[in-house]
């Protein structure tokens, strides 16, 4: 009987936000919820499973900005005032749902989960989430896989390997920076592969890769296995293919159940101005609070003391908790039925699924997620699977099927079309000539050092942070559009003026000092990143 595995994979990203930006108090609101959603209930949830002496074992991916952005002071200091404003806020809502005993019910809950978040972060974690996530992984609990220096979609820039490279290694080093130690295992970003990156991969020491389903069914060799057994490219850079189905996202999906939170309907949009005074809010400006009162059967608002005294559609903490239990075993049971119906066609000592979801997925926007999977992992072996990281089911004599895989992505249809449209193409000209122009500098420039090694440092900088898809992704969504565009103008007029200074051979000290301190991510760039490599 062949060993039936379940591999869970974590994406946990978040956009670059400099701390001087002018609206950077609500942008920075998005990974606060992160932190609190996401973030401590999974270590909350590490250390639940230790101490119960449950073995547990699960793959995370984090970012470079993620990391730079939890490991700043400053922004750990915002997040402690943003915590304070919630309980302050929790305070008043206490007196607020008085009418209501389910709505008080619900305030109860989140006025005691901010605080316990508070606890947690200043005291039990010590403001430094990226030690203790660090400290399990070393313990062997958890497997962090590299990803690139930003969210690039690399295929765009296959025909650029120096940029690929760059990416790469910035990633490869952010993750001994942070982690101290390599990774065996790295991440594409979206998903997004075409044929040639599995070079770039093996050539840096990675061991596997994760690619769509497509990338692996679609490929010019059919899979014996399908997605049930890794496969390797002709480099033996060995590749998983994601699971197709997703239970924790989109229409009918686990966290769709009428009994669970609505996320989406938070009390900072949903109560009036004068009503929000206490969060310390501008006056007009609105923002989430992290309380939300409803469940998704509701369609109703704060504002009807009527629709209060219905505790129908109000959030039932209980209730939800029990549903998450129940889902989380039929998650289980639907995995092991796949796993059983491919034994009787696979015959091979173990079999597995790779399911990677977004880490905001899992308690962020399904405050339930974190006890869901808790609940998949303390019931794995009872149920007859077992949860294992990617690299254990990596066979030691490689005798892997090899293919070559197809083009493809995990978003649009499967390769990433939604990236570029009509709304954002016109980013790509600036990015790919500032990227050219920048591995042209690397060539020019091989051994500078002082004031120009730090230009052009800055400049690599602004390149990689250009690169980011994820500018255009918010565009094309029509995700604080304005912003990314800004964001992304202001990367290539810096890298723009780097180019020019190095041309004229003059520079502003004070500008470029200036930018240093705003950007400080990658404090270890090297532009020679985008050299050329012999």
């Amino acid at each position: 009987m062949a060993q039936k595995n379940i591999s869970i994979v974590l994406n946990a990203q978040h956009i670059y936000i400099p701390l001087d930006h002018k609206n950077s108090e609500s942008h920075f609101v998005g990974l606060f919820q992160s932190i609190s959603g996401t973030y401590i209930p999974l270590l909350n949830m590490f250390e639940s499973l230790e101490r119960d002496c449950v073995k547990f074992k699960i793959s995370m991916v984090f970012s470079p900005s993620l990391c730079t952005m939890l490991s700043d002071p400053v922004i750990q200091e915002k997040y402690i005032e943003w915590l304070d404003r919630r309980i302050a806020f929790g305070m008043q809502e206490m007196k607020r749902c008085e009418y209501s005993e389910s709505l008080l019910a619900a305030a109860k809950f989140f006025l005691a989960k901010a605080k316990q978040d508070r606890f947690d972060f200043t005291e039990k974690y010590e403001q430094n989430l990226i030690k203790h996530f660090s400290a399990y992984a070393a313990k062997g609990f958890l497997e962090i896989l590299a990803t690139t220096a930003t969210p690039i979609f690399l295929p765009y820039y296959v025909d650029l390997p120096e940029a690929v490279s760059a990416q790469i290694e910035t990633g490869l080093y952010a993750q001994k920076y942070f982690f101290g130690q390599s990774a065996q295992g790295f991440w594409l970003p979206y998903l997004g592969y075409t044929k040639g990156l599995e070079n770039n991969l093996r050539s840096y020491g990675f061991q596997y890769t994760v690619l769509d389903s497509q990338g692996l069914l679609f490929s010019e060799t059919e899979p014996l296995n399908g997605l049930f057994t890794p496969v390797r490219c002709n480099n033996s850079l060995s590749v998983f293919g994601r699971d197709t189905e997703n239970h924790i996202a989109g229409e009918g999906s686990f966290r769709s159940a009428g009994v669970y939170c609505n996320t989406q309907k938070d009390a900072g949009f949903e109560l009036s101005i004068d009503e929000l005074k206490a969060f310390g809010l501008p006056e007009t400006a609105r923002q989430a609070t992290g309380f939300c009162y409803w469940n998704n059967t509701a369609g109703s608002d704060l504002k009807s003391k009527e629709n209060g005294n219905n505790s129908r559609g109000v959030y039932d903490p209980q209730a939800a908790y029990s549903r998450a239990e129940a889902d989380a075993l039929q998650f289980l049971q639907k995995k092991k039925s796949r796993l059983e119906a491919a034994e009787k066609e696979i015959s091979v000592p173990q079999l597995s699924l790779v399911c990677a979801y977004k880490a905001d997925d899992i308690g962020t926007n399904w405050l339930e997620g974190a006890y869901w999977l808790e609940t998949i992992i303390r019931s794995a072996a009872d149920i007859g699977v077992v949860i294992s990281n990617l690299s254990d089911l990596l066979p030691s004599d490689l005798k892997l099927q090899k293919i070559v895989p197809y083009p493809s992505a995990a978003y649009g249809y499967g390769y990433g079309e939604n990236l570029l449209d009509s709304s954002n193409s016109w980013m790509m000209r600036y990015v790919r000539k500032a990227t050219e122009r920048m591995i042209d500098l690397a060539g020019r420039f091989p051994s500078d050092t002082g004031l120009k090694a730090r230009l052009l440092n800055l400049g690599a900088r602004e390149v990689l942070l250009a690169q980011s898809s994820e500018w255009a992704n918010m565009i094309q969504e029509e995700n604080e559009p304005d912003y990314a565009e800004e964001f992304f103008k202001k990367c290539i007029a810096s890298f723009t003026t780097v180019f020019d200074s190095l041309g004229s051979n003059t520079v502003s000290t004070e500008w470029l000092t200036n930018l240093e301190r705003k950007h400080s991510i990658f404090p270890w760039m090297n532009y020679r990143i985008f050299s050329r490599k012999k």
